[in-house]
């Protein structure tokens, strides 16, 4: 039946139990069921009575409109046409609309989707027909995926049935294969789970670093772990175990090294000894990486890898790169004095872990100085090119070459190595991008994604293009569907640069554009723009904010603030608000405060950004990716645009455009970027990219750090991300396609 406003549909819900002869002490049950109707009905935020959860898939939203309302409707008529007392009945129909406001939180949650509500119901009915009959329902909560057998097995109307000792188990083993990743916190809240001992080997194998986590821990599961007699726990245990000499756990200094300390390349009182000396150590950490690097170039992948691969990261940044930022007004024999120990395959890894960190001056400093020219110098000149690469088996070479076509010294380092070597190092550059494995399986592809707009060799250019159209060639004939769709997203995008192929991105690979930004798209149903700022409480934060205040007070805005935040609104043109959370002391975490204090009155009235602007150092970046809305369309970063940083923001607001730098953003462009944004907007205008960085490359008067700004249509890493995504959507709706046809077969 069709329901569209709760008033008009309650009546037609009368007359229908009138003329199905419902009784009396029914009809408030049913009622429920049809409110449950149409609470799910809403989720599309409409209020036509239909459910049409997919964006653009049409034959699913039949699918799951039909399940909500027929196949709902069905299920009230059959459970009053069984042979059941009244109270029988009651409990069933109290039990579909548990199940179906148990259906909507999963789905508000992101864990289940709309089509599988189809065998949501199907599983209800036919585990209520072996209830009815005193059977197990077992069965069917072997049957379904984990997200329906979850909702089948709380539901108030199987409570009492007789498998119901054996349903956790049951769900515990469908939940871990679902979430591998998460295993252990499954373990932790399940600690009678007959097959823990196989998880925890299992995890040790696969995902150490977690194990870690919990063999310190003073639970049920940590003291099982402690207790394992597999040779790979025990040690994880130990590590776990291990004290500094102040009794500080120390643990987390030996991880990276858990494969080197297995097979006893390592001993833990070598690591030990390397602990206290910061460059001993990260000496260390680049020695036994590069030896795991080799390894992996023949099948042979180290346990934690990712975790050595961190830790370089970690104690880079704080212990070399953060200095060498920091120092940027000193003199250069001061700047890079802490980098004098290292040597030349150090200062690779300390560039190539610290992208979203490292400043463009730290990076390249006229002919001596900078990270890239210290390394040649450390390596001497018998190094060249292709050497550095074999001394550290090619160990993130494509992030190298990445910031090496972004710092412009791309040319340079080809130019140390045979050319014909140059050749098949930027073919390998392209090749194999569907290989990655784990969390950051893109990793590479977005490398050479966001490398080619800064390919300024028209000949490394075409040699990129061609061996991206080669590999998608090969890709279709050998039906290699990941690399296929890398490899196809690549080619549209490279071929997008050059305005005379006339290729629309947007329509080709099903994005939002990325050219311009409609005013329409930012406005709520009211009109307005809201935009929120995030300023942090350093220094730097506090002069930002002052910039920012002082340049909308102007003619035709007007401002307020409380304790907590500023709010800039425009009184002409465009309905524009601004909130922006004052820079408060960092060192009291106040600055934090003012920034939750922010995002719950927004959420608490309804305020949903559409742009969000982040004014701060690189290493605030995180917190506020943390924060982001869903209805975020624009996002200054203001910091650097890898891999890890994009991605969580198109996790976060998947249709956002980003404006990203290749450093760390700097105030006095900030501001002027910013303000020229909302002022576009306050006259009503579209943000039309290409033009706008025309005027603010005038208006700045070309000044050299502008360069390092990456608007929404150069910054090809996001825009690939954006559509690997929007082809991993398509892949689980076919997923739910399948999945649905099969369980309507099975019947």
């Amino acid at each position: 039946m069709k329901k569209v406003f709760t008033f008009s549909f309650l009546l037609v819900c009368t007359f229908i139990a009138h003329a199905q002869k419902i009784p009396f002490s029914r009809q408030y049950s049913h009622e429920q069921v049809d409110r449950a109707q149409l609470s799910i009905c809403g989720l599309d935020g409409t209020k036509d009575g239909n459910f049409t959860p997919y964006a653009d898939n049409a034959a699913l939203n039949k699918v799951a409109n039909n399940a909500i309302n027929k196949q709902v409707d069905h299920l009230q008529k059959e459970i009053e046409n069984k042979d059941l007392n009244n109270n029988d009945k009651i409990k069933y129909l109290r039990g579909l609309y548990e199940l179906l406001y148990a259906y909507r939180n999963y789905f508000i949650g992101q864990q289940i989707s709309g089509a599988q509500l189809v065998n949501v119901l199907k599983g209800y009915q036919e585990a209520m027909d072996l209830e009815i009959k005193g059977q197990d329902i077992t069965p069917v909560i072997v049957k379904y995926k984990y997200e329906v057998a979850a909702l089948l097995t709380m539901n108030m109307a199987f409570k009492d049935n007789p498998g119901k000792s054996g349903f956790s188990n049951i769900l515990i083993n469908k939940e871990i294969a679902l979430h591998p990743t998460i295993a252990l916190e499954i373990l932790d809240k399940n600690p009678g789970f007959p097959a823990t001992d196989s998880v925890i080997k299992a995890v040790a194998l696969d995902s150490a670093d977690a194990l870690y986590n919990y063999a310190s821990s003073y639970t049920q599961l940590g003291e099982r772990i402690r207790k394992s007699k597999d040779p790979l726990v025990s040690i994880i245990a130990r590590i776990a175990s291990s004290r500094s000499s102040d009794g500080s756990f120390s643990g987390r200094q030996y991880m990276p090294f858990l494969d080197a300390i297995y097979h006893g390349s390592l001993t833990m009182d070598e690591v030990g000894d390397a602990i206290a000396d910061p460059v001993k150590y990260f000496k260390l950490l680049v020695k036994t990486e590069i030896n795991y690097a080799g390894r992996a170039l023949h099948q042979d992948t180290a346990m934690a890898w990712q975790t050595i691969i961190n830790k370089i990261h970690v104690e880079g940044v704080d212990n070399f790169i953060n200095k060498v930022n920091g120092l940027h007004e000193k003199t250069n024999d001061i700047r890079y004095a802490c980098l004098k120990p290292l040597s030349a395959l150090d200062l690779y890894y300390l560039v190539v872990s610290s992208e979203e960190e490292i400043y463009t001056s730290s990076y390249i400093n006229g002919k001596d100085y900078g990270l890239y020219n210290l390394l040649w110098q450390k390596g001497g000149k018998d190094m060249t090119g292709d050497g550095l690469l074999m001394a550290v088996n090619f160990d993130h070479f494509r992030k190298w070459i990445k910031m090496a076509a972004n710092y412009n010294t791309l040319d340079n380092f080809l130019g140390r190595m045979n050319p014909n070597n140059a050749q098949l190092l930027m073919k390998a550059f392209v090749r194999g991008l569907d290989k990655g494995k784990g969390a950051n399986d893109l990793e590479d592809a977005v490398d050479v994604a966001g490398s080619y707009s800064s390919l300024n060799n028209p000949q490394i250019q075409k040699l990129v293009l061609d061996e991206v159209q080669n590999n998608l060639e090969l890709a279709k004939q050998t039906h290699n569907e990941k690399a296929y769709n890398i490899y196809d997203i690549l080619n549209t995008l490279f071929l997008s640069m050059d305005p005379a192929n006339n290729i629309d991105v947007s329509a080709k690979l099903g994005i939002e554009p990325v050219y311009f930004m409609p005013i329409n798209n930012l406005k709520d149903s009211s009109g307005r723009i809201i935009i929120q700022q995030f300023t942090y409480g350093d220094p730097d934060g506090l002069m930002n904010y002052n910039m920012f205040m002082n340049a909308f007070n102007i003619k035709g805005w007007k401002t307020t603030s409380n304790q907590y935040w500023s709010q800039v609104s425009s009184t002409t043109g465009t309905p524009i608000t601004i909130y922006t959370n004052k820079p408060l002391d960092e060192l009291k975490a106040l600055d934090d405060e003012a920034q939750q204090k922010l995002d719950s009155y927004l959420k608490d009235n309804n305020l949903h950004p559409t742009l969000v602007f982040h004014r701060g150092h690189s290493y605030y970046l995180p917190t506020t990716i943390e924060q982001l809305v869903p209805s975020a369309r624009v996002v200054l970063l203001g910091s650097c645009g890898g891999f890890q940083s994009l991605n969580k923001v198109l996790e976060k607001a998947p249709e956002a455009q980003i404006i990203s730098s290749k450093q760390t953003g700097v105030g006095d462009l900030n501001t002027p970027v910013i303000v020229g944004i909302v002022k576009t907007l306050q006259k009503g205008d579209n943000l039309n990219w290409v033009k706008m960085w025309k005027d603010f490359s005038a208006q700045l008067h070309g000044d050299a750090r502008f360069a390092d700004y990456v608007p929404p249509y150069q910054n090809l890493s996001a825009v690939f991300i954006m559509a690997y995504q929007k082809l991993q959507q398509k892949e689980k709706e076919k997923a739910d396609s399948i999945d649905v046809s099969n369980a309507t077969s099975k019947n």
